[in-house]
């Protein structure tokens, strides 16, 4: 898949911009519902992404691009899912992320891409 870290704020997913945090599923771009992680924000400084909200686990890797400077926080309740599902995750600044979905193998591999902080 063709992904690519424009800057702070946006990505270009084959061919298609997005200004929102994005999720790609099955090869497939959705919009990331991280409303339900919304009223943590107070505890971690920033909207994390929790359990509570929908994460693509049917997957062998999944991968966080946790924004342009790494600052995405990730619950323990994520890791602890990630752990019990036996999916592979792996968390690296958004830019890193876009590369890596390059050469991923989109049967098995989904992304949960932070664009912004």
């Amino acid at each position: 898949m063709k992904a690519r870290f424009i800057g702070f704020g946006r990505v270009e997913i084959e061919g298609e911009t997005y200004s929102e945090d994005v999720m790609i599923v099955k090869g497939r771009v959705q919009p990331r519902a991280k409303s339900a992680s919304r009223e943590l924000k107070g505890e971690y400084g920033h909207t994390p992404l929790s359990e509570r909200e929908p994460i693509p686990w049917d997957c062998a890797k999944l991968i966080v691009g946790t924004g342009a400077h790494g600052m995405l926080p990730l619950t323990e309740g994520v890791r602890a899912a990630a752990r019990k599902q036996e999916v592979e995750l792996v968390t690296v600044k958004t830019a890193e992320a876009c590369r890596m979905l390059a050469t991923a193998d989109l049967a098995d591999t989904n992304a949960i891409l932070h664009l912004t902080c």
